[in-house]
């Protein structure tokens, strides 16, 4: 790309260093530049967080990308393992300099990493909102909205015991989730019941946990609520073992639409929104904090919530 080079010569070094298989050291360039050309986004492996089906994460992939390709910038994924403190996994990766920006995902009530990249001073983004002060640019999924429409519609049908199942740990969209079946209850009149709220690990396991603990209460409740879209599986499974049936001796409303969940019998309701959006507006929302780019992306600090379209099946029927 210099200038005192004239096309002919680089079309000659261009050909040449195809015919080689040449391929610039990008650690090198690195060093050089002092930048990487790469963004991370941070997953957390443990069951409760990343079911092992979900397709959640691979549509946001493809949406965060299709942003960083129009620069040149490469997505890497950095999934914590499971047991690992994922605040002690981000210092390791930051010390290693691996990115330039940072993605960050399962957001906790209490967040030491958002405390962290501030003093660092990395630039990020959360997927997911926190109770941990700051002014940092998020995207959240409307939990709260989820459930106040789902109580919404299970009431307008006669249900007054509606249950709700939300993650065992202290991720905070559980308690956003909760927070919204607690107003719209009270919004309806009805009393809030703390035995109608089962904690259980976000996955097919957890639904059949769920289903499991609803079966075995002398007065269960008509109605249940999920966070999880995996969930719907286990649960689904408990029923059908006990000879009940979603829509039917139970209704269900699930959480996020996905390939499976479209298969089910009966069709679950459920909420629908676009990974690939959704992945195209955290990606833009990172580049607006980051100097280099945000001339291209005059968003100022994004902290909004990304809105979710409910899908009526027959699974809440009942």
């Amino acid at each position: 790309g210099r200038a005192d080079v004239s096309p002919e010569t680089r079309q000659r070094v261009l050909e040449a260093a195809a015919a080689m298989g040449y391929v610039p050291n990008q650690a090198g360039r690195s060093l050089r530049q002092g930048n990487t050309n790469a963004i991370g986004f941070m997953i957390e492996l443990g069951a409760d967080v990343n079911g092992g089906n979900d397709n959640f994460f691979m549509g946001v992939f493809d949406g965060v990308q299709s942003v960083l390709a129009r620069h040149h910038l490469d997505l890497v994924v950095l999934p914590c393992p499971t047991g690992e403190d994922p605040a002690v996994y981000l210092q390791r990766m930051m010390a290693r300099r691996l990115v330039d920006g940072l993605i960050i995902s399962a957001t906790h009530r209490k967040d030491t990493r958002i405390d962290m990249l501030t003093k660092m001073r990395i630039p990020f983004i959360t997927l997911g909102r926190s109770n941990t002060p700051g002014d940092y640019p998020w995207i959240d999924l409307d939990f709260d909205g989820a459930a106040r429409r789902a109580i919404d519609r299970l009431v307008s049908a006669g249900h007054s015991r509606i249950a709700v199942a939300v993650p065992s740990n202290d991720i905070n969209l559980g308690f956003i989730f909760l927070d919204g079946y607690k107003a719209a209850l009270a919004r309806h009149g009805i009393a809030f019941d703390p035995s109608m709220v089962f904690r259980v690990p976000s996955s097919e396991l957890g639904g059949y946990q769920l289903g499991h603990e609803l079966l075995a209460m002398k007065d269960r409740p008509s109605a249940v609520i999920l966070n999880y879209e995996l969930l719907a599986l286990g649960l689904y499974r408990q029923l059908g073992e006990a000879g009940l049936q979603a829509g039917r001796d139970l209704a269900v409303i699930g959480f996020r639409e996905n390939p499976v969940s479209r298969y089910m019998s009966p069709r679950l309701t459920c909420f629908r929104l676009s990974l690939t959006g959704l992945g195209a507006a955290i990606g833009e929302a990172l580049l607006a904090t980051m100097p280099a780019y945000a001339e291209a992306y005059p968003l100022g600090r994004t902290q909004r919530i990304w809105p979710m379209e409910l899908v009526p099946g027959e699974s809440d029927g009942a």
